[in-house]
């Protein structure tokens, strides 16, 4: 028998169990998916936006290989800091995968980054996902108008979620506080910007196509922000993608012109605005929060950049939200390249000192970078199943616990089991049915352990 732990329940955690356990070439494999949450299925619950239904039933995947015979989750764990180390679970396992994903945003590196209203996209999307972790509310509080520094799918999410009525997300999951927090919003004005041109923005046409289905929010484009890409007047030569974005965007910056002379009239405007770069957050007269962010226009470089123009403006802002990357963070006990954020790694095999260290891997993001769709993770999860899979005969020698969850109990761990998640989500459509919506997550650690107790 071989006794494999996967540290982390997202995507990549879980086709890496999928890809051991359905296979024919080594018998009797069973796999442990650790993860610090007592909830599953990492970023597809806490980082796909609530009314991205699509993309969260992605979960029913997920769900069926984790319900698989030799798959067992245990939730509740804690591997690193303040927690098992790998030493440790090396004792425990044949072989650990650490599938911990990039846990961090990169910063901007301007002046006032950290003002209050500052935050990272990841830290409003934690909020509005009810991710146990996260801050506190108070992203909204005054804000009138909104500054969403990036141009991907998630500066698309937050965009609109900002501008999206409260009526049209009660029928998601969305946790109940920040649900009402944003039917009180003050934000009118949402500009998402980037700081170089349409042709490069890395947002997926069908996501930059739902900020123009918004009911109460209208989408204004500058025509001549447009026209300094080299790309804008002839498309023709762009990636699939990055040519429909352009034929969108230039449908939309000629409905704007007409709309300056006629506006729809609607609540909320979002501004999409390019080749503007950061350079500084700046507060307001009593100087505890921001209130507006300097930028400076940029043009092309002609070598596929940007340059800086010594031209700047500044846009009112009485919240700011950084989209611009994530970036992995070492794991205690674990070699680290801190250049490009991930584990150094040898198709999965962790290195230590330029030699594949026994037993460890790793697959996902802290493996090749935060590069990808959800779907990226399956090859890669592969890939490095078929290392472990292959170094089986050596790994299976040594003498582990029969049973690993005694140890970890002993351990100081207490694990939430596959009985004490379905408690937790009955508790959450009992929620839903409570406040007369469907079903609400809950968002705190106290409410999710005590209705995983609940039911084991």
């Amino acid at each position: 028998m071989l006794r494999v732990a996967v540290v982390g329940s997202g995507p990549s955690g879980v086709y890496t169990a999928q890809s051991l356990v359905e296979q024919q070439a080594v018998p009797d494999v069973h796999v442990h998916v650790l993860d610090r949450l007592p909830c599953p299925y990492g970023l597809v619950r806490y980082g796909v936006a609530p009314d991205h239904e699509k993309i969260k039933s992605l979960q029913n995947n997920l769900r069926a290989v984790l319900e698989h015979p030799d798959i067992s989750f245990l939730g509740n764990v804690r591997v690193g800091e303040g927690g098992l180390g790998p030493e440790r679970l090396r004792e425990l396992y044949h072989a650990v995968v650490y599938c911990v994903g990039a846990a961090t945003d990169r910063h901007l590196g301007v002046p006032g980054e950290n003002l209050p209203g500052s935050y990272s996209a990841t830290e409003f999307v934690a909020w509005y996902s009810a991710h146990p972790d996260a801050v506190a509310g108070g992203f909204l509080l005054d804000a009138r108008s909104a500054v969403v520094i990036g141009v991907g799918n998630v500066a698309v999410d937050v965009t609109r979620i900002l501008a999206r009525g409260a009526e049209e997300l009660a029928p998601t999951d969305m946790p109940h506080a920040a649900l009402g927090a944003l039917a009180d919003s003050g934000v009118q004005e949402v500009h998402m910007v980037g700081r170089r041109g349409p042709s490069q923005a890395k947002f997926t046409t069908k996501e930059l196509r739902e900020l123009g289905a918004l009911a109460g929010a209208e989408v204004v484009v500058r025509p001549e922000e447009l026209a300094l890409d080299p790309a804008f007047h002839d498309p023709s030569g762009l990636p699939a993608v990055n040519r429909r974005n352009v034929e969108v965007l230039r449908g939309w910056a000629a409905q704007s012109e007409e709309r300056r002379a006629a506006p729809l009239g609607r609540t909320r405007r979002i501004h999409l605005r390019f080749f503007l770069r950061p350079v500084a957050v700046l507060a307001g007269p009593e100087g505890d929060r921001v209130a507006s962010v300097r930028f400076e226009r940029t043009a092309p470089d002609g070598r596929g950049g940007v340059t800086g123009t010594g031209e700047y403006e500044e846009i009112d802002a009485g919240l700011v939200l950084r989209s611009v990357g994530y970036r992995g963070v070492p794991l205690p006990g674990l070699p680290f390249d801190a250049e490009r954020g991930t584990v150094p790694n040898a198709e999965g095999r962790v290195l230590r000192d330029g030699a594949p260290s026994p037993g460890e891997y790793v697959a996902g993001w802290i493996k090749r970078g935060p590069t990808g769709v959800i779907g990226s993770n399956r090859p890669c999860a592969k890939q490095t199943a078929a290392a472990v899979l292959a170094d089986a005969a050596a790994l299976a020698e040594r003498q582990i616990p029969e049973d690993p969850r005694e140890a970890l109990r002993r351990l100081g761990q207490e694990p939430v089991e596959w009985s004490g998640w379905q408690g937790i989500e009955a508790a959450e459509a009992a929620l839903g049915q409570s406040l007369g919506r469907t079903v609400v997550k809950i968002p705190d650690w106290a409410g999710l352990l005590a209705a995983a107790d609940a039911e084991d």
